[in-house]
């Protein structure tokens, strides 16, 4: 039934939107076997395995055997959950963490760079040459950031 001020069928219509919105999502369990290939699983659809090279592989082809179960699968959200002994899966967070607040340092130094630049260069007359000497850089770096 249509909200008060809404034309019939603008109910359904709302709805339809929200169902095509969302998004189906599967976590995709991925673990070596004795061969040192990929074996791949759906969780919570028993059946749906297959295997790969490498993860890329097995991903694509977990995907192709979800196909089976699901017509949706060609945009279904495909959450990695790479199965590894605990001290390797430690190791790869600690890296992937470490990458995250590099990436974060290095935006941050891009701004600065840009900043000091023109601090030295515009308001205190400094040459590109002692510009770039002063913060560790080349001439052609400091011109790029002015």
């Amino acid at each position: 039934m249509p909200r008060e001020g809404m034309a019939p069928g603008a109910a359904k219509l709302t709805r339809g939107v929200r169902t095509m919105a969302k998004k189906k999502a599967y976590t995709v369990s991925y673990e070596r076997d004795e061969k040192g290939l990929w074996v791949a699983h759906v969780k919570g659809i028993a059946g749906c395995h297959t295997q790969g090279r490498t993860i890329a592989q097995a991903r694509e082809r977990i995907r192709e055997a979800l196909t089976l179960f699901d017509e949706g699968a060609d945009t279904a959200q495909l959450m990695d959950d790479v199965r590894l002994p605990d001290d390797v899966d430690r190791l790869v967070s600690a890296q992937r963490s470490a990458r995250s607040k590099q990436e974060a340092i290095e935006v941050e130094l891009r701004s600065l760079n840009v900043k000091a630049a023109v601090a030295l260069t515009k308001r205190v007359g400094l040459s590109l040459r002692d510009t770039g000497e002063l913060l560790g850089a080349s001439q052609e770096s400091v011109r790029q950031w002015r």
